[in-house]
C-alpha cells in the first residue's frame, strides 16, 4: 500500500490496497508503522460505522433465491444439478453449504469497511478441517478455497457466524445457546486479530493448529473425545487405505469402481486429455515433487461427485502407481471457475488468468501449511487446480455437537479464521477497526440470527420449488 490517505467511493464503500502489511509491495519502500496502520482503521469507523454490521435487510430488488441457484448451474454438468440441489434441500445447513453465491451477492448490498485481504469465500463451518503437513502432522486449518479470493474480511466472518448459528439451530439448541457459540466465535476472531497485529509478519505466518493444541482449545471432555474421533479416521484416510475401497481388479487391471451417478469412468477420448493435463501440472510444482510425482504412472481415472457446493463441476480421482502395487497416490482434478467474490470487488474484468492457479496461491497463502502437490493445470477449456485426494482430509461433524461443544467449535474456527486473515494482509486495520471491546460480537450476534432466518427462508422457496417439480432434485 502506498502513503495516501483512504478513499471513499461515490457509494461510501472505502477503497484501500490490500498490503498495509507488506504485501507484495517493494522492500525498498519504507513500511508504514503499525500504530498508523491501526489508526487507519480505526478512522474508517466514520464511513462503516460498527453499527451497520448487526442489520440485515433484503435489497428491493434482490433476486429470487431459486433463480440465483439456476444460475449457480450454469456450465455444470447437467445430469448431477438434480444430485446437488437434492443435497441442499436436506437442510437449511446444507442449503447454506451450497449457497455462496446468494450470501456473496446479498453481503455485497452491506456497508463494509473497505479492508479487503485475501479471504476464504466460503467460510463455514464445514470447511474447516483435518490434513497432513509435508511432514505428515495432522493439522487443523481451513480447507476448502474454490471461492477465494480478495475481498471484504466482513464477508467470511459474517458468513461463519451465520453457519454457527444455523447449525445451532439444526441440533436443537435454544437461541441463545446459538447466540453464545457465535460470540465466542466473534470474540476469538477479534482477540486473534489483535493478538497477530501486534506479532512480526514472519511470526504470524508460521502459527499453525496441531491436534494437540486444538484438544487444548476444548473445553468439554465429550467435545475432546469427538476431537480424538475425527482425528483417528483423518489419519486413516491415506491412499494405500483407499485402494481396496475405491479399486477392484479386472482382467488383472486395477480399476477404480464405478458407483453411477457419483463415480463414472470417462471416455477414452476425455482420459486421453486428462492424462495430458496431468503431464502439464507436473510443471506448476517445485522441482523436487514434480521429479517424485514422474515416478508414478497412471493406472485409471474417474470422474467423482463430492460435497454439495462443488457438485456439478468437474472432479476427477486418478489412480497412480509407484514401484510397486501398493505404492499408490490419488490425485483429484476439481474444476476451477471464477471466485462468487470476484465481481463484486472486479465487476467484469477477471484478474485471474488461470482460476486453478488463483484457488493453489490463496491456499497457500491462506493455509500455514498446504498439500506439496498443490497445482493447477488446463483441460480443453476447463481449467483444474490438483491435489492429493487421501491426504489425511477429515472433518469434526457439527450434526450431533452439544450446544457447549459447537460454542467450542465455532471459537476455533473464528481463531483460524483471523489467523488466515493476518497471514495476508490487513490485520493492523482490521484490529483498529474493530477495537477492543466486545462490541463487535454483540453486532455480529445479531446479524447472524436475523441471516439465520433468511437462509431458513431461502431453503423454504428452494424446498417448495422442487415439491412443486419446477427444480429437480435426486436423493446420492
Amino acid at each position: 500500500m502506498d502513503n495516501a490517505p483512504p478513499t471513499v467511493t461515490g457509494t461510501g464503500v472505502v477503497v484501500l490496497s490490500s498490503a498495509d502489511d507488506g504485501g507484495f509491495a517493494s522492500l525498498r519502500r519504507p513500511a508504514r508503522p503499525r500504530s498508523e496502520r491501526y489508526q487507519l482503521g480505526h478512522a474508517l469507523r466514520d464511513h462503516a460505522p460498527r453499527t451497520g454490521l448487526q442489520y440485515w435487510t433484503p435489497a428491493a430488488d434482490r433476486v429470487d433465491v431459486v433463480a440465483q441457484i439456476a444460475e449457480a448451474h450454469e456450465g455444470r454438468v447437467s445430469g448431477l444439478i438434480p444430485v446437488r440441489v437434492g443435497r441442499m434441500v436436506a437442510s437449511p445447513y446444507q442449503f447454506l453449504r451450497g449457497s455462496a453465491n446468494v450470501m456473496a451477492d446479498d453481503f455485497a448490498t452491506l456497508p463494509r469497511s473497505g479492508i479487503t485481504p485475501v479471504i476464504c469465500g466460503d467460510a463455514h463451518l464445514g470447511n474447516f478441517g483435518f490434513y497432513a503437513s509435508p511432514e505428515r502432522e495432522l493439522v487443523f486449518d481451513l480447507n476448502d478455497f474454490d471461492e477465494a479470493h480478495p475481498g471484504a474480511w466482513e464477508w467470511d466472518l459474517r458468513r461463519l457466524v451465520v453457519s454457527v448459528h444455523v447449525a445451532g439451530r439444526q441440533n436443537g439448541f435454544r437461541e441463545s445457546a446459538c447466540e453464545d457459540a457465535v460470540k465466542h466465535c466473534v470474540a476469538e476472531y477479534r482477540e486473534q486479530i489483535a493478538h497477530l497485529a501486534e506479532q512480526p509478519l514472519l511470526a504470524r505466518s508460521f502459527d499453525r493448529l496441531d491436534v494437540d493444541r486444538l484438544r487444548a482449545a476444548a473445553t468439554r471432555a465429550s467435545f475432546r473425545e469427538e476431537i480424538e474421533r475425527a482425528a483417528r479416521r483423518a489419519r486413516r484416510r491415506t491412499s494405500d487405505r483407499a485402494l481396496p475401497r475405491f479399486t477392484e481388479q479386472r482382467d488383472g487391471t486395477v480399476r477404480l469402481v464405478e458407483e453411477p451417478p457419483l463415480i463414472t469412468r470417462p471416455s477414452e477420448a476425455d482420459r486421453e486429455q486428462l492424462a495430458e493435463a496431468l503431464d502439464g501440472y507436473l510443471n506448476t510444482l517445485p522441482p523436487h515433487w514434480a521429479r517424485i510425482l514422474a515416478g508414478y504412472r497412471i493406472v485409471d481415472i474417474a470422474h467423482k461427485v463430492v460435497g454439495v457446493g462443488s457438485v456439478g463441476l468437474r472432479a476427477y480421482v486418478a489412480l497412480c502407481e509407484g514401484s510397486s502395487p501398493d505404492d499408490v497416490v490419488f490425485l483429484q482434478l476439481k474444476q476451477a471457475r471464477r471466485s462468487v467474490v470476484a465481481k463484486h470487488q472486479h465487476g467484469d474484468a477477471a484478474w485471474h488468468r488461470h482460476q486453478g492457479q488463483r484457488v493453489v496461491e490463496y491456499q497457500q497463502a491462506l493455509q500455514t501449511v498446504s498439500d506439496p502437490l498443490l497445482g493447477w493445470t488446463t483441460v480443453g477449456e476447463r481449467q483444474y487446480y490438483v491435489r492429493q485426494f487421501r491426504d489425511m482430509k477429515g472433518a469434526i461433524l457439527v450434526e450431533d455437537m452439544s450446544a457447549g461443544a459447537l460454542a467450542d467449535y465455532a471459537g476455533i474456527c473464528g481463531y483460524l479464521l483471523a489467523k488466515s486473515h493476518a497471514r495476508t494482509s490487513g490485520a493492523s486495520m482490521i484490529a483498529g477497526y474493530i477495537g477492543g471491546s466486545d462490541k463487535l460480537d454483540e453486532m455480529l450476534c445479531r446479524f447472524a440470527r436475523a441471516y439465520a432466518d433468511q437462509v431458513e427462508r431461502d431453503h423454504g422457496r428452494l424446498v417448495t420449488a422442487v415439491r412443486r417439480g419446477l427444480v429437480p432434485a435426486a436423493v446420492a
